[in-house]
């Protein structure tokens, strides 16, 4: 509990930073490029980022059972450098295939054909992506969140804003594909510098074809897992795409990342319950797995919930933050941030799932985001039928995501509580309670001058919710987040050297 407290702590501040930089992108790409510019480019980094999360071979979430797994060397096993050297490689290996493709056949990036050869280097960032997540995946294995946060809530956000408005200046037609790619490779650098320190070089590491096959074989259901967990968040833009003109995908797009600071919330706590959940698997405690799944579930949910209503209600506001042709996706913004909030449920259940039942996991992923392909084609085909302008096709595309997370939400929960045998449910009466209060607030915030608005609606908004969350919703152990009494002890589990357990003996592997 103190290293999931510590490590929330170390990535909330992250959010922050993360927040504060990327409105100014945001503002930069919105009035500079402007919506259709924006769309295209949001279209081709879809297509970079899904290419580069299979590359991973799943290491983002299966290095730290690999990790584990691994016997200490006095008893035969390689020393951990040489283990995270054999996913690095693979790494490099895809991401180098996956971007020679896409260079040659680029149509899944540029649907519409309308691009330019700068636009076309996007494909450079597919191995950087994947070797900066596998690295990243390394130093939270010892807990150090802090990499994490720099390389991408304060190297990578601030990176592609200042590249933004420097090369509109050189390239106003494809500035924002080269800013994208000075902040893949700058995160990446930023991230190489702490693991350098932590790790070193694997020494006497020689590749192996075997290995290689075996991680490809055990790594693959988890790399189409996070393909799809990550591919439900992209999969609408990529539909409204083909339904709709780019400006339609460009405001879409916007309100998306404004959407997904809440959804960087979940990040707090993803990269140090992952082995966490592994030590308690080799232990067999079953119970304490659910007890802190349920714990961090509600963690989440709290901190997102709040946060989608502190931006949801001055969505206007925020959207006009952008320029004025942009507000229309108000309606898009509200469906997104509510879909955010019921998916913590399922974010939280799949990090264990994927160490129990990693196949099972898999399926539904599958299931989610092919239900959410039938309902957002569906939605699309409708507002043809109808004629509805683009704001509504960004809304329903929006609406359509929240029902597949939310069906995700509850299939994850249910499966994952009858393996270990405890109820997974991360709901608490005091959220309704808390989001009352804060509408209530958010009337009066909502009726100030948009800059007021922005400026003192937002924080009243947090400030409301925070306080009911804080007298009715939390108790003593919720509040060990907000402690530093067990950070010594946290740290002093980071500093020494992690032996690796026994092997993982979890229920049911399929």
């Amino acid at each position: 509990m103190a290293a999931l407290a510590k490590g929330g702590r170390t990535n909330l501040l992250g959010f922050i930073l993360r927040l504060a930089a990327r409105l100014p992108f945001l503002f930069i790409a919105g009035r500079l490029y402007g919506p259709a510019e924006l769309g295209r480019f949001a279209s081709a980094v879809i297509i970079v980022e899904v290419s580069a999360m299979l590359c991973t071979i799943g290491e983002k979430r299966g290095l730290a059972q690999r990790l584990s797994d691994e016997p200490d060397v006095a008893e035969g096993g390689r020393p951990p450098p040489a283990v995270i050297a054999d996913g690095l490689l693979l790494a490099t290996i895809a991401g180098g295939l996956a971007a020679i493709c896409l260079w040659l056949v680029p149509a899944p990036m540029f649907p519409s054909g309308d691009f330019s050869r700068w636009d076309r280097l996007l494909v450079l960032a597919i191995p950087a992506l994947a070797l900066t997540e596998i690295v990243l995946a390394a130093q939270a294995y010892r807990f150090d969140i802090a990499a994490t946060v720099r390389a991408r809530a304060v190297v990578e956000p601030w990176t592609i804003s200042i590249m933004a408005a420097v090369l509109w200046f050189v390239l106003p037609d494809s500035g924002l594909a080269l800013a994208y790619l000075s902040s893949i490779y700058a995160a990446l650098l930023t991230a190489l510098i702490p693991y350098s320190r932590s790790y070193g070089l694997p020494r006497g590491w020689r590749p192996s074809l075997s290995r290689s096959k075996r991680l490809v074989a055990r790594g693959s259901p988890l790399a189409a897992a996070d393909a799809i967990e990550w591919g439900t968040r992209r999969l609408d833009i990529f539909i409204l795409g083909l339904f709709a003109v780019p400006a339609a995908v460009g405001i879409y797009y916007v309100a998306q990342q404004v959407a997904s600071l809440p959804q960087k919330l979940k990040t707090s706590f993803e990269p140090i319950l992952g082995p966490v959940l592994t030590r308690k698997l080799a232990e067999k405690d079953y119970a304490g797995i659910a007890k802190q799944v349920c714990q961090v579930g509600f963690w989440i949910t709290a901190a997102q919930a709040g946060v989608s209503l502190a931006l949801g209600i001055p969505g206007e506001a925020i959207m006009g933050i952008v320029g004025p042709g942009f507000v229309g996706g108000n309606g898009a913004l509200a469906f997104l941030l509510l879909a955010e909030v019921v998916a913590a449920t399922a974010v939280v259940s799949e990090s264990a799932l994927v160490y129990v039942a990693r196949l099972r996991n898999l399926w539904l992923s599958i299931a989610t985001i092919v239900l959410q392909g039938g309902l957002t084609v569906t939605a699309m085909l409708v507002a043809d039928a109808y004629d509805l302008p683009g704001s509504w096709r960004a809304a329903l595309a929006a609406a359509c995501l929240m029902v597949a997370l939310a069906a995700a939400s509850l299939a994850k929960a249910t499966l994952l509580g009858r393996i270990l045998g405890h109820m997974v449910n991360n709901w608490r009466w005091a959220l309704v309670w808390a989001a009352l209060v804060a509408t209530a607030v958010g009337q009066i915030a909502i009726r100030l001058p948009e800059w007021a608005e922005l400026v003192f609606g937002i924080p009243m908004i947090l400030a409301a919710y925070g306080w009911v969350i804080w007298r009715r919703g939390f108790g003593p152990e919720d509040r060990v987040l907000f402690t530093r009494k067990l950070a010594k002890e946290a740290e002093a589990d980071s500093t020494e050297p992690l032996e690796s357990p026994k092997p993982l003996r979890g229920p049911d592997p399929l």
